[in-house]
């Protein structure tokens, strides 16, 4: 790792105080050993092949991350790969809660950035699934007609929105779990925001909510 290599940015995101502080350097220097360009997006370390972006480094309470932006088209030969929700299609996650983890695993670590990096090499792009695809879930159907006001709410989101909502009723088995779904997201429909939009307007992070509104609650 030289230091023409290194973002300043990244530099100064590393010295401020946090529980994983040396996790992220570790992550660091791996991801910098396989040759890929250092920038800084959505505040966090992002490793880029020519602009495109191929892997995050980010934290959360309980763990930190490698983030591969195309993991799902990664073999997984280990079984580490982590889908943060079930709305991510193309981002898999491996997390760590130590620096012996990242330490113990640091091969490994590398070959999955090497396929990373070939995935993006070759162009290979993730099948999104979209709403035409998954289809209206027949509850959102009926609770279109039984409040006129939420069909033109919802068609007036942007199609992400749209087919973030619907992939998320949709993943339901259960008839009754969609319908509840689709109730409790109705307030956010009629409001105009999306499945992890922030609607307290507390949110450090908008337009998506980061948890800080709870001390409101």
């Amino acid at each position: 790792m030289t230091e023409s290599r290194l973002n300043p940015k990244v530099d100064e995101f590393l010295s401020k105080p946090s529980k994983w502080a040396e996790c992220y350097a570790r992550l660091r220097a791996i991801v910098l050993d396989c040759g890929l360009t250092e920038a800084f997006k959505w505040k966090h370390p992002c490793y880029t092949l020519e602009g495109k972006n191929v892997v995050l480094i980010h934290g959360f309470k309980d763990y930190c991350a490698l983030l591969f932006h195309k993991g799902a088209l990664l073999k997984d030969a280990h079984g580490i790969l982590i889908q943060q929700t079930e709305n991510v299609q193309a981002a898999r996650q491996i997390r760590f809660t130590t620096v012996q983890e990242i330490a113990d695993l640091e091969d490994v670590i590398k070959a999955y950035i090497l396929e990373a990096i070939a995935v993006e090499k070759a162009g290979q792009k993730v099948p999104m699934k979209k709403r035409a695809e998954v289809g209206v879930p027949e509850e959102l159907k009926s609770k279109f007609e039984e409040l006129p006001e939420l069909k033109p709410a919802f068609e007036a989101l942007t199609p992400g929105r749209q087919n973030a909502y619907i992939y998320y009723f949709s993943q339901a088995k259960r008839s009754a779990t969609r319908a509840s779904r689709i109730e409790k997201s109705v307030p956010r429909i009629l409001k105009g925001k999306g499945l992890n939009d922030c609607v307290c307007g507390h949110s450090k992070k908008m337009p998506n909510c980061d948890g800080s509104h709870k001390q409101f609650q």
